[in-house]
């Protein structure tokens, strides 16, 4: 069983761009999966809320629904202080599949040999890295 780990910019598509995450990972995942969530993703999500202004705010609250509704897997310590995207390289290796956007990090993912999931054309999700 594979865990898709979703980074926080990766929740806030399904807002932004009208697209349903979870429906196409299931279209582009021919395996069993998992999704999960790192903890310290909903602090950041949380702070987006609380301190952005406008489109950004308005997802990110929309993803903390969507994390609640959809009761993602939870991964990570929550004391843990270091940056989602360390704790994400941090991580087995071994099944792990990361959706993000971040450009750094996927450059990060893919020198680790990791697949990634990315919204392409702001309309459908691709596996990339095979």
């Amino acid at each position: 069983m594979k865990k898709i780990i979703l980074d926080t910019n990766f929740l806030l598509i399904p807002y932004i761009f009208k697209v349903d995450i979870f429906s196409e990972i299931d279209r582009v995942s021919s395996f069993k999966y998992d999704i999960c969530i790192i903890n310290r993703t909903i602090d950041e999500l949380e702070r987006i809320a609380e301190k952005q202004k406008g489109k950004n705010k308005e997802a990110a609250k929309f993803a903390l629904k969507l994390i609640k509704q959809k009761s993602l897997k939870r991964i990570g310590k929550i004391q843990d202080t270091r940056d989602v995207d360390d704790i994400i390289l941090d991580l087995d290796k071994t099944n792990l599949i990361v959706a993000t956007q971040d450009k750094a990090l996927k450059k990060r993912l893919r020198q680790n040999k990791i697949l990634v999931i990315v919204l392409r054309q702001k309309k459908y999700l691709m596996i990339v890295g095979m």
